[in-house]
C-alpha cells in the first residue's frame, strides 16, 4: 500500500504525537502512531489524504517550523499550550483536526492483517492501547441469562453475487435509481415492484454483514465519504456520510423518528408539514403517514429492549427527570424523555440487537435492518439490478421535449477502474444520492436551483465523568433521548477510535479521561439548522447564525451539563475546542457565554443533511414538484432528503424512506 504522507509530514506527525503525549504513557510507539496513520489514511480515497497533509504543514510552521521537530515533546507541548491559549480560530481549528487524527492513530491501533471479525478480535486480545483504557472487544464480552448473544444472524443481507459485474453493464434500462440508501433503496423497492426493469447506481461498495469488523480505521475508511473527514467548506462542521451500498443506513445508528408524533414530539415542536405547506410544499398527511405504517412494517420497527441500553441510555432519562423536577420551565415539563425506536431487529427474536457499540461503523452481526438487508433485497426479488463502485456523475438529455418539458435520456457513470459508460433510460431516472451528492448530480446536469438551502441537524457531544464505572460502552450506542422542543439531547456513546476524536482535551488531560473511558457517561445536543447551507463549486458552504443558532447552541449545551450534573457528574467535558472543564460550582451560561462564541470554538457534526432540492410549486424557490418531479422535466424525480423543504428538526432516516415511498407508491413513469 502507497504511503500518503511523506517523510518530511511523517516526521511532522511524530513530533505532534510526542508533543500530544508528552509525559503521558503510551502503549504504543510515537512511530506506530504514524504507521497507524499511513495504513488509516492509505485505505481512503479521494483527496482527505491530501489535505491533511498540507495542514500539517501549516501547523508545523505555526508551532515554530524546524524548532517544533529539532526541540523535542516537551518544547513542543508547550508550544501547543501557549497556541491554545491565544491563538486565533483558525489556527485552533487546525490544531484541533491534526490532534483528532493523531488521537485516531494512537487509539485506533490494531494487531494483525485479518479481515474477519472474530478472527480480527482474536489478534486483538491483547491489544495494549485497549487494555491501557481498560475496553473490552465484543467477542470477549461475558453475556449471561437474559442477554443476546453476540453472535451473527445471517437471515438476511445481500451478497456480491446480487451485484452486476462491470463487464456487463446493461446499456439500457427502464429506470435508473442513482443511491442505493435510505432514498434509492425504498423508490427502487416500489419500481421493480411495479414492473419496471431498474438499475441501482451506487458508488460504494457492497459491504456484507460478514465483511464488516470492529477494526474502527478501515471501516470508517472504507464506509465513509472521506473516511468520516468530510467537511464544510471552512471545516467547520463534519458531515457524516455513508458511501457504500445501502448508503448511511450501513452506518448509522438505526433510529427511526417520525415528525410531530404524539409522545415522541415535544407538543410544542413546530409542526413540520404546516411549515411545509406554508411555504408551498403541502403533503397529503394521511398519505404520508401510511407511507410511515408501511415503513414500519417493513423493517420491524419498535422501541429497542431496556437492557440494549441498560448504562448511557438510563443515565439521561435518570438525569433530566432530575433535573426537569427541579425547572419551573412548562418546556422542560411537558418535554418527553423515551427510548429510540429502530429498525434492528425486531426485538424478542433471534435478530434483536446485540448492544456491540459499533453502529456507526456497520452491523457485523446482520442485526440492523438497514437497506442492504430490507428494500435492497426487496427490489433484487422483482428483478433490480444493482451496479457498485460506479459514480453517477451526470442526466443526460434528449434533444426534443415532452410537452415542453426536458426528457432525461439516460445517465453517465463512471466505473471504479476509471472507464466510462452511458446507461440509457426507456421511462426515466430516480435521483436519491442523499442531500448533497443529488444536488451536486443535478448542478452537474444543468438543474440551476439545486443545492441551495440546506438544512442540517447539527450535532455536538457532551462527556461526563461519573464517580464509579458506568461501562457506557458495552451497549447500544444511541438509546435514549429527550425532546427539549429547540433541541434534542440524545445519549450516545463511541467505541475507543472515534471516541478519542470527540473527547475534547490537550496532551494530560485527554489522556486522563481517556483512561477514565469506564467511568464516561455521553450525551449530545442537536440544534436545527434551518436552510442555512449551499453548495457552490461542490463544497458545502455553511454558517451558523449568530443571533438563531449560536444561542441556540449554548442553551443546548448548558442543558445538557445540568442534566449530567443531576445525573451525579463529577465534572463535564463539553466539546469545547481548548478543551476546558466544567465544574460543578461554576455559573453554567456564563461558561458557555465566555467559550461558545463561534461555530470552531465547538466540535460540531452533522449526519442529517437534508432539503437543496426542495419541492414546491414555485419553479423560483423549488427545484421538484409536489410529486419530487424536477420542474420543467418529464420524466426525473428526486426521492431523497434533499426534497425536505426545510429543517425536520429529528433525525432523518425515516422520513427520508416515507418520502421516497410517498412519491413513488403509485407509478410515477
Amino acid at each position: 500500500m502507497k504511503k500518503p504522507f511523506n517523510v518530511l509530514q511523517a516526521s511532522i506527525l511524530k513530533a505532534l504525537t510526542k508533543a500530544l503525549f508528552h509525559k503521558v504513557e503510551m502503549a504504543i510507539t510515537p512511530g506506530q502512531v504514524v504507521a497507524n496513520l499511513q495504513h488509516q489514511f492509505g485505505l481512503m480515497e479521494g483527496g482527505k489524504p491530501r489535505e491533511i497533509g498540507l495542514t500539517l504543514y501549516l501547523v508545523c510552521l505555526a508551532l515554530g517550523g524546524p524548532l517544533f521537530l529539532l526541540l523535542g515533546p516537551g518544547w513542543g507541548a508547550r508550544k501547543i499550550a501557549r497556541r491554545l491559549e491565544r491563538s486565533q480560530n483558525d489556527l485552533m481549528q487546525d490544531l484541533a483536526r491534526i490532534r483528532g487524527v493523531i488521537y485516531a492513530g494512537y487509539y485506533g491501533h490494531w494487531q494483525g492483517a485479518s479481515q474477519t471479525n472474530e478472527q480480527g478480535q482474536i489478534d486483538n486480545a491483547d491489544n495494549p492501547v485497549l487494555a491501557q483504557i481498560g475496553f473490552t472487544l465484543p467477542y470477549f464480552r461475558e453475556r449471561g441469562a437474559g442477554e443476546m448473544p453476540i453472535t451473527h444472524y445471517d437471515k438476511r443481507d445481500l451478497s456480491h453475487a446480487d451485484l452486476v459485474d462491470h463487464a456487463n453493464v446493461p446499456e439500457e434500462v427502464d429506470v435508473i435509481v442513482i443511491g442505493s440508501g435510505a432514498g434509492g433503496a425504498v423508490a427502487a423497492a416500489n419500481l421493480a415492484r411495479q414492473g419496471h426493469d431498474v438499475l441501482i447506481v451506487e458508488a460504494g461498495a457492497l459491504w456484507a454483514s460478514r465483511d464488516l469488523s470492529h477494526e474502527e480505521r478501515r471501516m470508517t475508511s472504507r464506509l465513509f465519504i472521506d473516511g468520516g473527514l468530510q467537511s464544510s467548506r471552512d471545516h467547520d462542521v463534519i458531515v457524516f456520510q455513508g458511501r457504500c451500498v445501502g448508503g448511511s443506513t450501513v452506518i448509522n445508528n438505526g433510529i427511526c423518528l417520525p415528525v410531530n408524533r404524539d409522545g415522541l414530539t415535544h407538543p410544542q415542536a413546530d409542526d413540520v408539514f404546516e411549515r411545509w405547506a406554508s411555504l408551498g410544499a403541502p403533503v397529503d398527511r394521511a398519505r404520508f403517514h401510511a407511507a410511515y405504517d408501511a415503513i414500519t412494517e417493513r423493517l420491524s420497527i419498535q422501541p429497542i429492549a431496556h437492557r440494549a441500553g441498560r448504562n448511557n441510555g438510563p443515565h439521561l432519562l435518570r438525569g433530566w427527570a432530575a433535573y426537569a423536577a427541579e425547572s419551573a420551565d412548562p418546556i422542560d415539563k411537558a418535554a418527553p424523555a423515551v427510548w429510540f425506536s429502530k429498525n434492528f431487529g425486531p426485538p424478542n427474536g433471534p435478530a434483536e440487537c446485540a448492544y456491540c457499540g459499533y453502529c456507526n461503523t456497520g452491523c457485523p452481526y446482520g442485526r440492523k435492518q438497514g437497506m442492504a438487508q430490507s428494500f435492497l433485497l426487496d427490489a433484487r426479488a422483482q428483478g433490480a439490478r444493482i451496479l457498485a463502485e460506479a459514480k453517477a456523475e451526470a442526466i443526460l438529455w434528449r434533444d426534443d421535449r415532452q410537452d415542453g418539458r426536458h426528457v432525461a435520456d439516460g445517465v453517465t457513470v463512471t466505473l471504479a477502474g476509471g472507464d466510462e459508460r452511458v446507461v440509457r433510460a426507456r421511462k426515466g431516472v430516480v435521483v436519491a444520492g442523499g442531500a448533497m451528492a443529488s444536488s451536486r448530480l443535478l448542478q452537474a446536469s444543468g438543474i440551476g436551483q439545486a443545492g441551495t438551502g440546506l438544512s442540517f441537524n447539527m450535532a455536538c457531544p457532551v462527556v461526563a465523568l461519573m464517580p464509579n464505572a458506568v461501562r457506557s460502552w458495552d451497549e447500544d450506542q444511541m438509546a435514549t433521548y429527550v425532546d427539549a422542543r429547540d433541541f434534542l439531547l440524545e445519549s450516545h456513546f463511541q467505541p475507543p477510535m472515534s471516541m478519542s476524536t470527540l473527547m475534547p482535551g490537550w496532551i494530560g488531560d485527554h489522556a486522563q479521561r481517556m483512561r477514565n473511558y469506564d467511568r464516561l457517561a455521553s450525551a449530545g445536543v442537536l440544534i436545527p439548522v434551518d436552510r442555512q447551507g449551499s453548495l457552490i463549486d461542490g463544497a458545502l458552504h455553511l454558517k451558523l447564525r449568530a443571533d438563531v443558532e449560536l444561542p441556540n447552541l449554548r442553551r443546548a449545551l448548558a442543558t445538557l451539563s445540568r442534566v449530567h450534573f443531576a445525573a451525579g457528574a463529577l465534572e463535564v467535558y463539553p466539546a469545547l475546542a481548548r478543551g476546558t472543564t466544567l465544574r460543578r460550582d461554576e455559573d453554567i451560561d456564563a461558561f458557555f457565554e465566555r467559550y461558545v462564541r463561534e461555530a470552531d470554538d465547538v466540535t460540531l457534526s452533522t449526519s442529517h443533511p437534508h432539503g437543496g432540492n426542495a419541492r414546491g410549486t414555485d419553479p423560483a424557490t423549488s427545484v421538484v414538484d409536489l410529486d419530487c418531479r424536477v420542474h420543467g422535466v418529464a420524466n426525473v424525480l428526486v426521492t431523497d432528503a434533499s426534497t425536505f423543504t426545510s429543517c425536520i428538526r429529528v433525525n432523518a432516516q425515516m422520513t427520508t424512506m416515507a418520502m421516497a415511498y410517498y412519491a413513488t407508491e403509485h407509478d410515477p413513469f
